[in-house]
């Protein structure tokens, strides 16, 4: 098997990040993408790992619709940027960054404030990526919640206090991302009450199936949302939620705007707000054009190497 390590800027800063990278492969299957970020440790890669080995060797599951609705993506950005990004996204719902490191409410409040200002009609809804504390949390959504947000998604950092900021009844939803994805127990969430909404994400939650299953068990409504990948590692979150009995809400697989280039001549991007459940070709000239430079790649087959010596001990 031939890996492929590439490495692609992105159009903006996102998650603290400038670039992307990880590994491509292909199997019997297909091509899958293998790309946890550098700050996950290789147990939690593995899960990661594992998501990919599952596209790549048995292929995605069967589809029940043909397109799913997606957000925009609208980055921790100036207030002018972000409803110019979320105006361009062409989705009738975006997701904004909030609670960034550095940034304050005022600085949240103003950039919610231009997108709702640019999109009148616009589902809005934001993501602090368990940034606040649940007082902060408390006195956000006061603020926010005056722009009418569809809901707020993991305000807080623990389940406990996912679960206590959703008591307070704020009129705003809850949805759970990395109390979900990151968790060494995914159902706590239901558990707890702590969540109107689960997030799910296919790579770091083991692969298609593994999200399947555990929106069955959950038993919230999901949105799918991307990890910042390829084309290659979208077209496995575009296939979970075409899969998915009931989709709701539109998910998070906007992301193929935010990388400066692709490994596909059509990557997944939105039309008029909707991606469709269909396949991608890797090309080898574009492939070999993202190709990343030795010392990453080194660094890429390394980790590779660990987290692939972690899934054997597993079988």
């Amino acid at each position: 098997m031939t890996m492929h390590v590439f490495d692609i800027a992105l159009t903006v800063p996102f998650r603290g990040i400038t670039r992307r990278s990880g590994v491509l492969f292909e199997g019997q299957a297909g091509w899958a993408e293998w790309s946890p970020f550098p700050e996950y440790d290789d147990e939690e890669a593995a899960c990661w790992l594992r998501a990919a080995r599952e596209v790549a060797e048995f292929g995605l599951p069967a589809p029940v619709r043909g397109a799913v609705e997606v957000n925009g993506i609208v980055p921790a950005l100036a207030p002018a940027e972000a409803a110019a990004r979320a105006v361009a996204s062409g989705c009738a719902t975006v997701k904004i960054k909030v609670a960034a490191v550095g940034q304050s409410l005022d600085d949240d409040v103003a950039r919610v404030a231009a997108v709702r200002e640019a999109l009148p009609s616009a589902r809005i809804r934001v993501d602090a990526n368990g940034g606040w504390s649940l007082a902060g949390a408390v006195d956000a959504l006061h603020e926010l919640g005056a722009f009418g947000l569809e809901y707020a998604e993991q305000p807080c950092a623990t389940v406990e206090d996912l679960a206590a900021l959703r008591a307070r009844d704020l009129g705003v939803l809850i949805a759970a991302d990395e109390s979900i994805r990151r968790a060494a127990d995914p159902l706590r969430v239901k558990a707890a009450g702590a969540a109107d909404i689960a997030v799910l994400k296919v790579q770091p939650l083991g692969g298609p199936r593994a999200c399947l299953r555990l929106a069955e068990e959950l038993g919230l409504p999901v949105v799918v949302s991307s990890a910042v990948e390829t084309s290659v590692g979208l077209r496995a979150g575009v296939a979970l939620a075409a899969a998915l009995p009931e989709l709701p809400y539109a998910c998070g697989l906007e992301t193929a705007r935010l990388l400066a280039a692709d490994v596909v001549r059509d990557p997944l991007a939105p039309r008029a707000g909707i991606v469709e459940a269909r396949s991608v070709e890797v090309d080898p000239d574009l492939l070999l054009a993202q190709a990343a430079g030795p010392e990453l790649t080194g660094f890429w087959l390394d980790r590779w190497e660990r987290v692939r010596r972690i899934l054997e001990g597993e079988r």
